[in-house]
């Protein structure tokens, strides 16, 4: 920053590309020394440069001269040992400290520049790469950064650093926003101009409704691809057949194969925003070649959940090839993006390939209701299952405050860690508080009567289903309403009835439970109530939480001790 009320050159730093040499700034005076000046700055702060020779007044006071502006350049430092300025000039700081954004491990993060001829310990990276933060420096302007692509460490600037965006829910966000919908083919052609080799977008056939037609323009001309469904398949010339239709684009984007030529260009759809792009620019777009897929792990509601390595890491990944589909997910993970808990499954990124793959932490243990049963209450004891039910408490606390509504909130949603800490999953049918939605999908057994009967979500919905959580927790994962039809739970419920406790379930657990299970939404209690009064259990319940063939720190034992 350059500020000239008087014969005095103001320069504020805050971050650098060097974490062992700061940048300089050269300056010439055309007017002053011949010699260059040379200034190296300590950490953000401001520094007044008196400028010799400064010309020219008026009755506004001391103007700069106009060689002034272009004579100002960063570069990189001087050769060690030599000296901040040329003989004749003096440099006098002042105490006005730059606030400095500090990033707690984990977080995170893209780069903000080019920084490809790194010094010992430094990390190289370019414009736009990813990175994870390890650990901040003692400088508040260094960190320990991981390099997402190639795994490296090294040290880094705040300055050159970005903290990833989280990613608004927006109508007009589409996974293909080249699909214009149901257009004539001469609206296609008007669409099309002016004339561009490659230039394309992707129709649904007027005359033919539910088929899709490839235009591309080329040589001055539209050509019209009718895109045919064969086996569950799309396909233009019945040799290469594709998932969907963003395999289809993706394809024909690489190698122009039965078509006129490689398509170059989308004509985007008037208001659509590209999904890849936003996704992109907020710095979770991630990359096909460093994801290895390996055994599923898991069955989601619209699809295989797998268990996978990105750059080294283990990760799940839930692929979504329905196109439908993976731009209704569109909106899973623009929520996913905007939570950070330790008692939620973190999302990594996204990868457009095929659908969409969603690139989610891995947590090893598996989900609650399977390790509850493999365990039983031999190996489990009653603080871990409240430890268990805290857990989950505090991560839809955090839902809470943000208004978001979970609508599946069950055991077999809940994943354990490593370090049997318990996270919320499967936020497919997360949304912001609203009413009215599509009852076809939901979960009877966990769900509010007003929101079966009316629609009405909330987190007081959210709330009940917790309760029965509770109850599944410490009947050691079984499945609740035992013996009842959905018909026969939701009319028993409607007329009151409410589960007895499991077997061995403390009395204060089994009164949340029916706390939960108000039939007045506004009676039942907050979820922070609820955490309160888990953590005030769990403190009365004395003994820690433990796992038999697992230490008290989380570790596992030796296998041959495990159950």
């Amino acid at each position: 920053m350059v500020g000239l009320g008087s014969p005095i050159l103001s320069l504020m730093f805050n971050g650098f590309d060097s974490a062992k040499e700061r940048p300089s700034v050269k300056t010439t005076f055309p007017e002053g020394p011949e010699e260059p000046v040379f200034i190296t700055p300590p950490p953000p702060c401001l520094w007044l440069l008196p400028l010799p020779g400064l010309a020219g007044s008026g009755s506004d006071g001391p103007r700069a001269p106009a060689w002034l502006a272009s004579a100002i350049q960063l570069i990189s430092a001087p050769s060690p040992g030599e000296p901040w300025l040329s003989p004749g000039l003096a440099l006098r700081p002042i105490s006005v400290r730059m606030p400095t954004r500090r990033w707690a491990p984990g977080t995170q993060c893209i780069t903000k520049c080019e920084h490809t001829r790194p010094k010992p310990g430094e990390l190289a990276f370019h414009k736009g790469d990813m990175v994870t933060i390890l650990e901040a420096c003692e400088s508040k302007s260094w960190y320990r950064a991981k390099h997402h692509a190639s795994g490296q460490e090294g040290l880094l600037a705040a300055g050159a650093l970005r903290e990833r965006e989280a990613l608004s829910a927006d109508p007009k966000l589409s996974l293909m926003p080249w699909f214009h919908g149901k257009i004539s083919g001469q609206e296609a052609v008007q669409l099309l101009q002016p004339p561009e080799d490659g230039l394309f977008l992707v129709r649904e056939s007027v005359r033919h409704p539910g088929d899709y037609v490839l235009c591309v323009s080329f040589h001055r001309d539209v050509i019209h691809y009718r895109v045919l469904h064969r086996d569950g398949h799309l396909t233009i010339d019945e040799t290469i057949c594709f998932c969907n239709l963003m395999d289809m684009v993706e394809h024909y984007s690489k190698d122009k194969g039965a078509i006129c030529t490689k398509l170059v260009k989308p004509k985007r759809k008037q208001g659509a925003k590209s999904a890849e792009e936003e996704l992109a620019k907020a710095g979770w777009l991630l990359d096909l070649q460093y994801l290895t897929l390996g055994a599923q792990i898991g069955e989601g509601e619209f699809g295989a959940v797998l268990q996978g390595e990105y750059l080294g890491q283990k990760v799940a990944v839930k692929n979504i090839k329905c196109d439908v589909t993976a731009q209704a997910f569109l909106d899973e993970t623009a929520v996913m993006t905007k939570m950070q808990h330790k008692n939620l499954v973190r999302l990594l990124g996204v990868i457009l390939h095929q659908g969409l793959y969603i690139v989610m932490e891995h947590v090893s243990k598996g989900n609650l209701v399977n390790f509850l049963r493999t365990r039983g209450r031999a190996l489990v004891n009653t603080p871990q299952l409240l430890q268990f039910s805290l857990h989950v408490a505090e991560g839809m606390e955090y839902l809470e405050s943000k208004k978001l509504v979970h609508r599946d909130l069950a055991a077999r949603n809940i994943l354990i860690s490593e370090d049997l800490v318990a996270k919320v999953s499967d936020f497919g049918l997360v949304k912001a508080e609203r009413k009215g939605l599509d009852s076809s999908r939901l979960p009877v057994k966990w769900t509010a009567p007003e929101a079966l009967k009316h629609g009405k979500f909330s987190s007081k919905s959210d709330v009940w289903s917790f309760g029965v959580l509770l109850w599944e927790v410490f009947s050691y994962g079984r499945a609740p309403y035992p013996k009842m039809s959905l018909k026969e739970v939701t009319e028993a419920v409607e007329k009151g009835y409410r589960m007895e406790p499991p077997e061995g379930c403390p009395g204060p657990v089994h009164t949340l439970m029916n706390s939960c299970w108000e039939a007045e939404p506004t009676r039942r209690p907050t979820f922070r109530k609820l955490a309160e009064k888990l953590a005030r259990e769990l403190r009365s319940a004395g003994a820690t939480g433990h796992v038999e063939g697992q230490d008290a720190d989380g570790s596992t034992l030796p296998r041959s001790q495990e159950p």
